[in-house]
């Protein structure tokens, strides 16, 4: 196994946590940190209204940091979500999430319900990319 690679992303959102990498990459595989509906170009700004608003925040997230690593949503293989309401957001997060997926190249993914979110988040989400 090759010394895995620690990548923190500039133009990725700052972490909500000093504690964690943006991603770290191991063999070709590579495991990015669930992100935030946090807005890149100022962590201080409100988090987006509603479960729809904020998956595609976290999603555009998510794509910063795969963009950083010179690669895109076609080299994810997993996605985990995690819902704070999740009986009232998932048809929500779901209609937002299938945007970024086309319908034959759909990555395996695992859905659930938490009982709370850093910054009072909606949504999160980590994924697990390879590299071709």
């Amino acid at each position: 196994m090759n010394v895995p690679l620690f990548h923190m992303i500039p133009a990725a959102p700052a972490p909500v946590a000093p504690v964690f990498s943006h991603a770290v990459e191991a063999d070709g595989w590579v495991f990015v940190t669930g992100q935030m509906p946090t807005d890149p170009d100022d962590d201080g700004a409100p988090l987006p209204e509603g479960a729809a608003a904020q998956t595609k925040r976290v999603m555009d997230n998510l794509k910063l940091v795969l963009a950083g690593l010179g690669l895109g949503l076609e080299h994810v293989v997993v996605v985990r979500v995690y819902l704070l309401h999740f009986k009232e957001d998932y048809d929500a997060m779901n209609g937002a999430y299938t945007s970024y997926f086309p319908a034959d190249r759909l990555p395996a993914r695992t859905c659930v319900g938490v009982t709370g979110l850093a910054r009072d988040a909606l949504v999160e989400i980590d994924l697990i990319g390879r590299r071709p």
